[in-house]
């Protein structure tokens, strides 16, 4: 079963959009807990509710070679029905994008991965010639910052070059493997990429801590199949609580997400 189906046949048992963010930061987490001592209790709590898991690969390596091995733990955890999508970020050419395919892919065993497009084509081939996963491509991005690039009028008819992006990974998008990353503080933005391009896969980010309306990312960015789509909340869930009933809280958090995120799907 490839990504696309996985992600599919979960959100519908599941009845749901909702991935969990799973991003574990000391200085939030409750005191003396490992690391995947707290994403084994955050998952346990949460499989029921969720259509995939996004561990972010940047605050494993922070915490160094313990936490990087916890991320090895954390996804082989994870229901082999659950997709897990690394947020790796990764676009370099050459070898060095043959091997960060070989690193997420083959040892973290990821079923998805972020990517750049900056790099063009090529610095992506890797990614994408693994039909069996998923690669979603950084497109407009829910930092305030995005605009700085991402808003350029780019060639003659002037379009936006997160407009570009897109429409380059739909065309590169010959496995049916290809997202794009789509954050929900720029509902507008989602609105026209979802009406471009109906079928492709989205991951959006920036629900909940970074301030995205969620009604409006749920009638913008949603795919009619139910399929497609996954929406990230990382903060919101595993920190609802830093006490011993955290994944209690983090259960409860999810698990009301899932269902307002379902209540305003038409």
């Amino acid at each position: 079963m490839n990504f696309t189906e996985k992600l599919a046949k979960i959100s519908l048992k599941n009845r749901s959009l909702l991935c969990v963010g799973l991003d574990p930061d000391p200085a939030l987490m409750p005191e003396k807990i490992g690391v995947f001592e707290f994403n084994k209790a955050i998952i346990d709590a949460t499989a029921d509710f969720v259509c995939a898991y996004k561990p972010n690969i940047a605050f494993y390596e922070a915490m160094g070679h313990e936490a990087v091995e916890a991320l090895h733990e954390t996804i082989s955890y994870v229901p082999k029905e659950i997709p897990t999508i690394i947020d790796a970020k990764r676009g370099d050419i050459g070898n060095t994008a043959k091997a960060y395919a070989r690193s997420l892919f083959d040892r973290f065993n990821a079923d998805a991965i972020t990517a750049s497009p900056y790099l063009g084509y090529d610095s992506l081939e890797p990614f994408i010639e693994r039909r069996d996963r998923g690669v979603f491509i950084l497109c407009r991005t829910s930092n305030p910052g995005a605009a700085d690039f991402q808003s350029l009028p780019v060639g003659e008819d002037k379009k936006l070059l997160y407009e570009v992006v897109a429409e380059k990974v739909n065309e590169w998008n010959k496995h049916g493997n290809l997202g794009l990353v789509v954050g929900a503080t720029y509902p507008e933005e989602l609105k026209l990429i979802r009406q471009r391009y109906p079928e492709i896969l989205l991951l959006i980010p920036g629900v909940g801590a970074q301030g995205g309306e969620l009604e409006q990312v749920v009638k913008y960015g949603t795919d009619k199949g139910r399929r497609r789509t996954v929406i990230n909340s990382s903060r919101q869930i595993i920190f609802a609580s830093r006490g011993k009933d955290f994944a209690d809280a983090a259960a409860k958090a999810a698990r009301e997400l899932r269902d307002r995120i379902n209540a305003f799907w038409r």
